[in-house]
């Protein structure tokens, strides 16, 4: 049970009174701060221990992606590790795009994507059905509160700018799904041009990180181009509209209704309906 604070000193301001007190106190070391393990670490093993070695020296060298690792002898000897042990850690790291190995040239940093995020998120979905319905509703809600939270960026950075690209892409969509061809590529190319203009990496690597995510789980359910799917298309038109005119309202409403023909399909699937899906039903 926590104890109410005593009132200050006769005389005293409380400001006065948390004042002294914080300076009666001895200050708290750095470490009391955070939790005994902090999340990421690889663990106590000479591989785990190895792993770590690597990661604080690319935080002390300043790498970059792309940057050359040490040889192998050279990093055993820094971080004082039997070669297996270094292996076995360049084998996890590589795992999670933090190095790349390129055989006959050495090891680099890698590209440090969020793939890795992508193909748990795709694993831990798709391991049961009602699960994978469950979990792609919550990938398409994360990635309308995404697209809902770039609102006013994307209106301020498309701001007196072209766009005849995104046009296009809205275009080839169109056609493709009329010939029965996945537009899947432009769908991703639609959104990553979108929201390049977010000043926000991480922000624009989530949306897109979620977008795979979204595309991974589909086919794996069986689920196809719900049979309102052009109402999707449209919405893509309907968003450039509402940017271009810096319509906050109307963005909202066309974003919502850009994920609400596969939300439906969805919902369906998770009350044991059947889903209809229109002939040329491939994403």
């Amino acid at each position: 049970m926590s104890l109410a604070p005593l009132p200050p000193e006769k005389g005293k301001t409380v400001s006065d009174a948390l004042e002294s007190d914080s300076l009666a106190r001895p200050p708290l070391p750095v470490d009391a701060l955070f939790p005994s393990r902090l999340p990421g670490e690889m663990g106590s093993s000479a591989a785990g221990r190895a792993a770590e070695g690597i990661i604080d020296f690319i935080r002390r060298q300043k790498l970059e992606s792309g940057d050359c690792l040490p040889s192998e002898p050279e990093l055993c000897e820094q971080l004082e590790c039997s070669r297996s042990s270094l292996r076995e850690a360049v084998r996890t790291l590589g795992s999670l795009d933090i190095v790349e190995v390129r055989h006959g040239h050495g090891t680099f940093v890698g590209k440090m994507s969020l793939d890795p995020l992508v193909q748990g998120l795709v694993l831990r979905i798709s391991l049961s059905v009602e699960r994978s319905l469950n979990g792609l509703l919550e990938v398409m809600e994360m990635r309308e509160a995404i697209d809902q939270m770039v609102a006013s960026a994307l209106m301020e950075g498309w701001r007196d700018m072209d766009f005849s690209r995104l046009e296009a892409l809205v275009h080839q969509m169109d056609r493709k799904y009329r010939a029965g061809e996945s537009f899947a590529d432009e769908d991703r190319a639609f959104h990553r041009e979108l929201l390049s203009v977010v000043d926000n990496e991480l922000m624009r690597e989530l949306s897109d990180a979620f977008w795979q995510v979204h595309m991974a789980v589909l086919p794996l359910l069986g689920i196809g181009y719900p049979e309102d799917i052009q109402l999707t298309i449209d919405s893509h038109a309907g968003i450039l509209r509402a940017v271009a005119a810096e319509d906050l309202e109307a963005y909202r409403k066309v974003v919502s209704m850009h994920y609400e023909p596969l939300r439906r399909v969805v919902g369906r699937r998770l009350h044991g309906e059947s889903p209809h899906y229109p002939p040329n039903s491939r994403y």
